[in-house]
């Protein structure tokens, strides 16, 4: 991807190096934003373009076998117990992540023109997130957090968090290497900061009060794919501009087939139990990040119209 010398995002907020603490968990989501919210252009007959249900903060459905934690708790304002590992947020910035800093900020840069396109041109201001860069443990509005629960979005507080050294993890233990893999985690998060704004995230929050686990879990997947295909449409904004390097959707593709929930099941513990997906199998992750970038069009991401 062609990052270095743009511009970066003003909405980083780096705490990395500082003590994450103990709030032990952070009650409801509270106000989540703006209930039914806008609608983003359609450009045909997509159901109003944004669906309604549901999304969940990391992009890695590993989380949950990996930590004993609920994702879906996370992102609908459930509280958290607390950091299920021995890290801390007192090690210092690793060495050599000040590069990949700049181009997080770069790429969440890059989202936010795409956005606030989009919302301008239905006449809507487009509240940007703030990207949050943390190391080891952080605070959130969802509750605390450690680095092995990846990259989340926390409709809290409208904030997406990551500690860097996943790019590493993403590189060495799921075999997803290149910086537009990376920028395809962020631009992942990002959508589901739209889902927040557009009333995707509110809805779910009451709907799952009524929901079994295994009810929740087939939404999950729903909104999941169409953050997929909202990544997507960022790729294809990024194409426009002439930020795409030979490889970068490949790149991409790869990512979303590495963490698909049967790949990773599968990894871990050697078979895969569809009723516990809660992001979908690689194909569906590819193939909805696909449909974005062709497409280029968000209101072409209905996930929650007929199979996925």
């Amino acid at each position: 991807m062609k990052w270095q010398g743009r511009e970066r995002s003003s909405n980083i907020e780096d705490r990395r190096g500082q003590r994450g603490g103990g709030l032990g968990g952070l009650g409801g989501l509270g106000g989540l934003g703006r209930g039914g919210g806008i609608r983003i252009p359609t450009g045909g007959g997509s159901r109003g373009g944004i669906s309604s249900l549901i999304g969940i903060v990391v992009v890695l459905g590993i989380i949950w076998f990996a930590t004993g934690q609920n994702p879906l708790d996370m992102l609908t304002g459930g509280s958290s117990s607390g950091p299920s590992s021995s890290a801390t947020s007192t090690e210092l910035p690793a060495e050599g992540q000040d590069e990949l800093a700049d181009f997080v900020g770069v790429v969440v840069k890059e989202t936010e023109d795409l956005w606030n396109e989009q919302f301008a041109a239905i006449g809507e201001d487009y509240p940007e997130p703030t990207v949050v860069l943390f190391s080891g443990q952080v605070n959130s509005a969802c509750g605390v957090a450690d680095a092995s629960v990846g990259p989340f979005y926390c409709p809290g507080d409208s904030k997406v968090y990551i500690d860097l050294s996943f790019y590493d993890q993403l590189h060495r233990e799921f075999g997803a290497p290149g910086d537009f893999a990376q920028a395809y985690v962020l631009a992942h998060e990002v959508g589901h900061h739209i889902q927040n704004l557009t009333g995707v995230l509110p809805e779910f929050n009451q709907m799952r009060q009524s929901m079994s686990q295994e009810e929740a879990n087939a939404y999950s997947v729903r909104v999941e794919l169409q953050a997929d295909c909202y990544a997507g449409v960022w790729a294809s904004y990024a194409g426009q501009q002439n930020l795409l390097d030979n490889g970068d959707i490949e790149e991409a593709l790869n990512a979303a087939n590495q963490i698909g929930d049967d790949t990773l099941q599968k990894r871990m513990q050697g078979f895969a139990v569809p009723k516990t997906f809660n992001h979908g199998t690689s194909a569906q992750r590819k193939a909805w990040f696909e449909r974005g970038y062709r497409s280029g069009n968000p209101g072409d991401c209905d996930t929650f119209s007929g199979n996925v």
